[in-house]
């Protein structure tokens, strides 16, 4: 995943691309999380769903501008990005559990995981593709 070699134009529309997929997945499982919370009864779910889905916007739109930036400054450094921001990624969701834990305990933490992580990874899953595809086209 190295070089880019696109405009700034490219640039942009790519960067539009891939934000309004992340808001498109996001709205997606958040729906369905939905479903599954009025289908099944299940009460403790509205919590996780809207703070997994605020984490992924937040997320997806630091991801965005900050790719973008990158890309059209220091297309080289797009693989030390890639990397940066899986880590950054990674500490954010586990401040996000640890904050979480704090405020209501261990009771609820299995479903907040279940549900969180179900955002995470699709969200993983989606960076990875899109920025691949990406690469493998410049």
């Amino acid at each position: 995943m190295g070089g880019l070699t696109h405009d700034n134009n490219d640039i942009v529309k790519l960067g539009k691309r891939y934000f309004r997929q992340s808001v498109w997945l996001t709205a997606g499982l958040t729906l369905v999380g939905l479903l599954v919370m009025n289908v099944f009864r299940i009460e403790n779910l509205l919590t996780p769903i809207v703070i997994s889905a605020v984490f992924s916007i937040v997320i997806e739109t630091a991801d965005t501008v900050i790719w973008q930036m990158v890309a059209r400054r220091n297309p080289e450094g797009l693989t030390s990005f890639y990397t940066a921001v899986s880590g950054f990624r990674m500490l954010a969701a586990l401040a996000t559990m640890m904050i979480y834990y704090l405020v209501v305990g261990s009771d609820a933490m299995l479903v907040f995981f279940l549900v969180f992580m179900s955002f995470y990874v699709l969200l993983l899953i989606h960076h990875t593709t899109f920025f691949a595809r990406v690469s493998n086209r410049s």
